[in-house]
């Protein structure tokens, strides 16, 4: 069904949030420098490095250059998102392997009361941001379109260079777009259709999927283009 030359079905509308993300995003990223991609805005930022430069103890990446990721915890400000997953029906096995804890700390997170903790979840730069995402974007593509074998984390070359990044980034974001327009309504509906490993995927109708998918995109973007903004108020107040 159209109203007006816009879709109101389920995948159409979903498509067309993603389609203005995606043109938004485009423009927001254009012009973007190799200094800017790889600057950190304050100590302790993790980021995209040398192999033999990583700062975190699970850094990851098939190439020279890794994604920093630190030892597993479930950060304060995700409290809510692990309460999230077990009222929504997760067990308490599932939920700590998806955070890659142990069940005795899933079950403190979802006894936590009182104050917050201390949120130290740890500021990323623009490079480890499009990297997060392209490896989300390269793997949901393999693991609901593809063989469904390949380690997400090892799918993604990692480069220093903007301009080649956005290059890979934007060509596997678009084949990914091109399957998913493709799908569907019983597949929309068929529990386990994504399979990737980091994530419930499996547990849940691949519609819900989609729109998890969506939000990703988005809020990683919104990220984004506010450290593109700072880096050019802090280039203003340099000069």
């Amino acid at each position: 069904m159209e109203i007006e030359g816009v879709r109101t079905d389920r995948l159409g509308l979903l498509l067309e949030q993603f389609d203005k993300a995606r043109e938004m995003a485009g423009v927001r990223l254009a012009g973007l420098g190799d200094e800017e991609y790889l600057w950190e805005p304050v100590p302790g930022c993790w980021s995209l490095r040398r192999r033999g430069e990583a700062v975190t103890p699970r850094a990851f990446g098939p190439g020279e250059w890794v994604l920093d990721l630190g030892a597993p915890d479930i950060p304060a400000s995700e409290y809510a998102e692990v309460a999230r997953q077990a009222a929504g029906g997760m067990s308490v096995a599932k939920i700590a392997d998806d955070w890659s804890v142990s069940v005795e700390r899933v079950e403190e997170v979802l006894a936590h009361t009182g104050e917050p903790e201390p949120d130290e979840t740890p500021i990323t730069t623009i490079a480890w941001r499009l990297g997060h995402l392209h490896l989300q974007f390269a793997g949901a593509w393999e693991w609901t379109f593809g063989e469904r074998r390949r380690d997400p984390k090892l799918m993604v070359d990692f480069s220093p260079s903007a301009a080649l990044t956005l290059e890979r980034f934007w060509a596997s974001v678009d084949r990914w777009r091109d399957s998913v327009g493709a799908v569907t309504d019983e597949q929309l509906d068929t529990v386990g259709f994504s399979r990737y490993p980091y994530s419930n995927d499996a547990d849940n109708p691949y519609i819900a999927v989609l729109s998890g998918d969506n939000l990703e995109f988005i809020h990683h973007m919104a990220e984004i283009a506010l450290l593109r903004d700072l880096w050019h108020a802090r280039s203003t107040a340099a000069g």
